[in-house]
């Protein structure tokens, strides 16, 4: 395709989700469908005026997926809702360790003994499969930082928390490659790769978020009348906490997570709002509602409107390095493990001993969408020097996963969760 092509193209695609975006809201899918088949219509399987070669434009890709997860994260991280608490953090948090761990496990299992890969390769495609998707999951995401509902929380939280917890997977599968240095017995990469890079991520976040949260507190309370661009700040905290945390050898994805979450809790504790549950919009100071007056209200929008754009680009590449011998048995088979067997198990064990009602579960075990995130971990990976062949069998197996979650998961979303509020609604 020509760059006029390509312009038209996006622009046109542009044009259609802005009219048709009340309609699409109101119709069994999501919008991620109408640019995947679009994405499959001008590519390879229909009329074949462009094919994007993900081996060939690893490097460019990993780009573009690195910076839609961070700017996914901060959406997410900052919608979530403050105090932070133990007792509500526990289920997203058993999902984002216990689950991905057994994810990784299950699928190993599957690719070593079934797809025939080698071991290194086995469990470095359960660590690019096992992470929950921040971007395409928008239907089951915090709809605000007031948003009320436990399972949406607890899905958007998991997909904040194990975009990171994925990493150290994904650096063990390279080891076991020869492509990372593992140490001796492997306490290399307990000590470094899980221990302090997670630990010292998810510390700079805190230090980075509070921080910008009291400077601008503090300014405004000394400064009446100072204002800020907001969306430039929420961008700035973005590549702050993430820079020093790839200085320091940590994980910058639960590094901006974190960050978005400890500017949110911060602004809140300092100005002494506090959250209206009724009211998405609003927080309240001595029961008055006032409009929230936070960085990381007012960034939101704006990140949301980059989430979205990067969301398009990268689903049409999806749909546009797709043939129609993609569709094979082999790759087809995983993806109905991962969604029907996997993820189901991997849930409902990692949630043993939380209060979550068994529908809830069910819930959980089924909107486990796989995305962007699965992409870039895998560009990562063959950046840093996998064989080809093998390359090329991961690269078959996680597209159409991705494209697959895309389409039953988008289909399946609103009905389900309708009944979800309906059966709520009805026992109340």
């Amino acid at each position: 395709m020509t760059t006029a092509t390509w312009f038209i193209l996006l622009g046109s695609l542009l044009l259609v989700v802005g009219f048709t975006f009340s309609y699409i809201k109101s119709v069994p899918a999501t919008s991620a469908i109408v640019y995947l088949v679009i994405g499959c219509i001008v590519g390879p399987m229909g009329l074949g005026l462009f094919h994007f070669n993900p081996l060939e434009e690893s490097g460019l890709l990993e780009l573009l997926t690195e910076i839609a997860v961070l700017i996914s994260l901060y959406c997410a991280g900052v919608k979530m809702p403050a105090p932070v608490s133990l007792k509500r953090w526990q289920n997203p948090m058993q999902l984002a360790v216990v689950s991905m761990a057994l994810t990784v496990g299950l699928v190993t299992l599957f690719g070593y003994y079934w797809l025939t890969l080698p071991l290194g390769a086995a469990v470095l495609l359960g660590a690019v499969v096992a992470p929950t998707d921040p971007v395409l999951a928008t239907e089951v995401q915090v709809r605000s930082a007031d948003d009320p509902d436990e399972l949406r929380f607890s899905l958007t939280c998991e997909a904040g928390m194990n975009d990171g917890s994925a990493f150290p997977f994904v650096m063990l599968g390279l080891g076991l490659m020869g492509l990372h240095d593992l140490g001796d017995g492997g306490w290399r990469w307990l000590a470094v790769d899980v221990l302090w890079a997670s630990g010292a991520g998810i510390g700079i976040g805190i230090l980075a978020g509070i921080s910008v949260g009291w400077l601008v507190t503090r300014i405004r309370a000394r400064f009446a009348g100072t204002s800020f661009l907001e969306s430039f700040l929420g961008l700035g905290l973005i590549a702050f906490a993430y820079g020093v945390s790839l200085l320091v050898g940590a994980w910058g994805f639960l590094a901006v997570f974190s960050a978005a979450v400890a500017l949110r809790h911060t602004e809140l504790k300092l100005s002494g709002y506090k959250q209206d549950y009724s009211s998405p919009a609003e927080a309240s100071i001595d029961g008055e509602p006032h409009p929230i007056p936070h960085v990381s209200a007012s960034s939101l929008i704006f990140n949301e409107h980059l989430e979205r754009l990067a969301e398009i680009v990268l689903v049409l590449l999806i749909g546009g390095s797709l043939f129609w011998d993609s569709w094979s048995w082999r790759a087809v088979g995983f993806a109905a493990f991962l969604f029907f067997v996997v993820r189901p198990i991997s849930v409902h064990i990692g949630m043993l001993g939380s209060r979550s009602s068994m529908r809830m579960r069910h819930l959980m075990g089924w909107f486990g969408v796989r995305g962007i995130g699965s992409l870039y971990y895998l560009m990562y990976a063959i950046q840093h020097g996998i064989q080809e062949d093998i390359a090329l069998e991961l690269i078959h197996l996680t597209l159409v996963v991705v494209a697959i979650s895309i389409l039953v998961h988008g289909i399946s979303v609103k009905p389900a969760i309708s009944r979800y509020w309906r059966s709520r609604n009805l026992k109340h």
